[in-house]
């Protein structure tokens, strides 16, 4: 966990509602909720409507909130847009505009003690709700950066029917639903203040933990981390250090492997016509953060190392670095050419098949390239682990 920089010491007024909110649920839920469960039990009702709750919740955070509303990455049609704003308005974590703000202004600013309204830099407590239950000035609500999202009139509409929204879904829900099971009190406590609980710190964990552990694959300039373990628990967002560098593509485990239901979920909506316009970084742009991200850690070694032949393989390193930036100049090079033809295609209403063709001719060498730069990587992790290895032996 980064802790070079000092943590400031910034006296600020408690905030008295998140405060009473946080403290009272959490006491709830370590002393009612499981002393009712030891003298009366839970059913199976009651643990169902406790994780549907929490899964819905928990996506419409992720997936509303953060991919959606902050970052813009994808489109939605208005019933999904309500669906979140309403599921959102019950996770209890403010409204869609002052959240986004805040995370806005985090991605901007990331980092920087003094304007992120959640820096890690100033502890992990701070970062993971430390932030919250004091006035510090970093969290001031300033919503001139969303005022894109203000046009939204669903998003408008959560803002101002907030509280009633949050009364209604967070004691509403569970009240109706334990009165048509018979047991209003074990459903309260199990979908209302339990699953309250975990959606909180579920989210908070991506602003602590995720800025504290795990590793920086693409970019190393800000504290984000990748951590799959993570992920489990966050619905996919525990992907944070390619999310920080990549932040416009609606997924965060860019691989087909990682878990990120979120961009599962995304991706099942623009597939049943509810989401449109998915944006993705090219794959091309992810190759050349990884290696990037390689050539420091190889120069990194160089420059602390006590072997004799360090020269040489500097050397070797540089001539790697030069084909790389070669591949990068033809790629940029490629890529304007191909946006120019496809407009003058579209202008001057070229036959489909000439355009079909060129098409399919600069993909394949875009593939070349992607497939190019992949192999750089290897061979770069492999120099990095054998550089290891002579250094250790």
């Amino acid at each position: 966990m980064p802790s070079s920089t000092p943590a400031v010491r910034e006296q600020a007024p408690i905030n008295w509602a998140p405060t009473l909110i946080f403290s009272s649920t959490f006491l709830i839920t370590i002393t009612a909720v499981p002393w009712y469960g030891w003298r009366h039990g839970y059913d199976a009702v009651e643990w169902l409507a406790f994780g549907a709750m929490l899964v819905l919740c928990g996506l419409s955070i992720t997936a509303g909130y953060h991919r959606l509303w902050s970052h813009r990455t994808y489109e939605a049609h208005p019933l999904v847009r309500a669906w979140f704003a309403l599921w959102g308005a019950c996770a209890l974590q403010n409204s869609i505009l002052i959240w986004c703000s805040g995370h806005r202004r985090h991605h901007r600013h990331v980092d920087e003690v003094e304007r992120d309204p959640y820096s890690i830099r100033r502890g992990l407590w701070f970062a993971h709700i430390g932030w919250m239950i004091r006035d510090y000035k970093s969290g001031a609500v300033d919503l001139n950066n969303v005022q894109d999202l203000q046009r939204d009139p669903i998003v408008r509409f959560q803002h101002r029917f907030y509280v009633p929204l949050v009364l209604a879904t967070n004691v509403g829900v569970p009240v109706l639903l334990g009165f048509l099971n018979g047991d209003i009190w074990g459903m309260f406590l199990l979908a209302g203040v339990l699953r309250l609980v975990i959606n909180h710190h579920v989210t908070f964990f991506i602003n602590s933990l995720c800025h504290a552990w795990g590793r920086r694959p693409y970019t190393r300039t800000n504290t984000a981390r990748d951590n799959p373990w993570l992920a489990l628990f966050t619905y996919g967002e525990g992907y944070h250090n390619f999310h920080h560098y990549f932040q416009t593509d609606y997924r965060n485990g860019v691989r087909w492997w990682q878990f990120d239901p979120t961009k599962w979920l995304i991706a099942t909506l623009a597939w049943l016509g509810l989401a449109r316009n998915l944006k993705r970084v090219p794959s091309f742009k992810i190759q050349e953060a990884l290696l990037q991200v390689q050539f420091e850690k190889a120069r990194t070694h160089l420059n602390h190392s006590p072997l004799p032949n360090v020269e040489a393989l500097r050397q070797a390193l540089e001539a790697e670095y030069q084909q790389f930036m070669d591949t990068l100049a033809e790629w940029k090079l490629l890529r304007g050419q191909w946006v120019q033809q496809k407009r003058e295609a579209l202008a001057e209403k070229k036959h489909e098949l000439q355009t079909l063709w060129h098409h399919t001719s600069v993909r394949t060498r875009f593939k070349e390239m992607e497939y190019m730069l992949k192999m750089q990587r290897k061979r770069l992790q492999v120099f990095n682990l054998n550089f290891a290895t002579l250094v250790a032996n």
